[in-house]
């Protein structure tokens, strides 16, 4: 192969263009990967700030006053007993406000560029879960903590080469709630 090359300057050209071209398309398609990973990390992150607002908003309704490990949200319904008092919170506008998108349709959505016209990714689909602390257990050492469940659906339109691919969808799902100290 070396003597072949060595006769025949100029051969190598082709093979080196091929080469580069690949590299570049490698380089692509890493870039791309990574643009789709920063996104997700940045909207699961907002996402997490979200529920532990919804988290710390609830706090005075479920530990006020009484020991931690005793208490959970709830108030007395009349003579009869007591019934769950939490709050889900509003988890989009904090989304909206921290991640600068808009409502469109049924989706929350955040446009890329100068323009705006280009979709950079979409929410949608949130379901906030709370699970409440019981209400005096037998065993605080072992019962269930205050907790917020949130999972939601994110699609990132996928581009190469200047093209418009299928877009990715993900679901993402994040907790928060209380540990308690003492």
């Amino acid at each position: 192969m070396k003597r072949i090359l060595e006769e025949h300057q100029g051969t190598a050209f082709p093979l080196v263009i091929a080469v580069v071209l690949a590299l570049l398309l490698l380089f692509c398609c890493v870039s791309e990967y990574f643009r789709l990973q920063i996104i997700t990390a940045g909207v699961r992150e907002a996402l997490q700030d979200g529920v532990i607002t919804v988290v710390n908003d609830n706090y005075a309704g479920v530990y006020h006053g009484i020991r931690e490990g005793y208490a959970g949200g709830y108030q007395a319904s009349g003579e009869t007993g007591w019934e769950p008092d939490v709050i889900e919170g509003d988890i989009y506008t904090y989304l909206d406000s921290t991640l600068g998108m808009e409502m469109e349709g049924e989706r929350h959505v955040k446009y890329a560029g100068e323009a705006g016209t280009a979709v950079e990714f979409a929410l949608d689909g949130l379901q906030v879960t709370l699970c409440n602390a019981p209400l005096a257990p037998a065993d605080p050492g072992n019962s269930q903590r205050f907790e917020a469940d949130a999972v939601i659906r994110l699609e990132v339109p996928v581009r190469f080469g200047g093209r418009l691919l299928p877009s990715i969808h993900l679901t993402l799902k994040v907790q928060a709630g209380y540990i308690e100290v003492f």
